[in-house]
């Protein structure tokens, strides 16, 4: 199996520097890409000096994480992609679980491992954890992470299962999946477009994989309070988009009214927080929301929708009204 690993860089010296040491010395089962989003630093020629042998991809503007990836994995002939933040560090002898698991079912489309948070290596990180999962209502979530409740790593997600969403942070997907579903949307921008995908390819009938024994460290990872409003909104349209775009037809309608409604109580909550550029945000998002819907409808998939898209039916419920804090419980 021939697998690349493809980084996605923007003015991100720094970062390369730090990480891209363990990258290479540990992946000596794949071939590394740099795709490099119109940096205006040094990052380039960083490359160039000390890693010769890693293949640099130049996209010729910075479209998001969206673009930047379909752009520049046209350019790469593998049968797995590894898309992969250029804040993670790497572990020893972390893609042979990864590699086993494409090899031991062929229907296997994306798989996420283990990710932990770098600067506090016993919790779990906040964009992908033990696997992500969403509710009815789109809201997305994760085992070892639910809204800003984050688990402390006891082993208890070293398992191998079923997931809905793959994390963007470390994402493996086959190549002949990737495009033939024409990658990422790139009205997304940034935020969401590696659910939006996952949901595309259970609906086309693949399935998605966690594997705990394969384990990385992501430096990312703002609770929602902490992020800046930019990221809100991103996070609420998109998490609308996708509803939009893959939900099972005779129950959009519905689920973007419950949404809506469910988006106001979090916007009065963000207000009591004292945050209103928060509030501002979901606003601008439900506009913006609006805005795009007659072009996100067009994008709905032909296939047949999956319609037991969601282990549970209100995530918001779960964690305010019933205390249920983490999945394990």
């Amino acid at each position: 199996m021939k697998l690349a690993i493809v980084i996605l860089n923007w003015n991100g010296k720094k970062l390369l520097e730090q990480f891209l040491p363990a990258v290479v010395s540990n992946s000596k089962e794949a071939s590394i890409y740099i795709a490099d989003n119109a940096s205006s630093d040094n990052s380039i020629s960083f490359i160039k000096e000390n890693y010769p042998k890693i293949t640099i991809i130049q996209n010729k503007e910075n479209g998001g994480y969206a673009k930047g990836y379909n752009d520049a994995l046209q350019h790469i002939t593998s049968d797995v992609y590894c898309l992969l933040n250029s804040d993670i560090e790497v572990t020893e002898n972390w893609l042979l679980p990864i590699i086993e698991q494409f090899k031991s079912d062929t229907n296997i489309a994306a798989i996420q491992p283990k990710i932990l948070d770098y600067k506090n290596k016993s919790k779990f990180e906040y964009a992908g954890a033990g696997g992500g999962f969403i509710d009815k209502y789109g809201y997305p979530y994760c085992r070892g992470r639910i809204f800003d409740t984050i688990e402390t790593d006891t082993y208890q997600y070293n398992d191998t299962i079923d997931i809905f969403w793959a994390s963007g942070a470390c994402l493996f997907i086959k190549s002949d999946v990737f495009h033939k579903l024409n990658g990422f949307d790139e009205t997304y921008f940034a935020h969401q477009e590696e659910i939006d995908l996952c949901w595309r390819i259970q609906n086309h009938g693949y399935n998605i994989k966690y594997v705990g024994a394969s384990t990385v460290y992501h430096v990312g990872g703002a609770t929602l309070t902490t992020q800046n409003p930019k990221k809100t909104f991103l996070n609420f349209r998109n998490s609308l988009f996708n509803l939009a775009k893959n939900s099972p037809k005779n129950k959009g309608f519905g689920l973007i009214f419950t949404r809506l409604c469910l988006d106001g109580l979090a916007g009065v909550k963000y207000l009591f927080e004292l945050s209103p550029l928060h509030t501002i945000a979901i606003i601008k998002a439900h506009f913006s929301f609006y805005r795009h819907l007659y072009k996100i409808l067009k994008k709905r998939n032909l296939v047949k929708p999956k319609v037991n898209y969601y282990q549970t039916k209100s995530i918001v419920w779960d964690y305010y009204l019933s205390n249920k804090k983490v999945h394990s419980s």
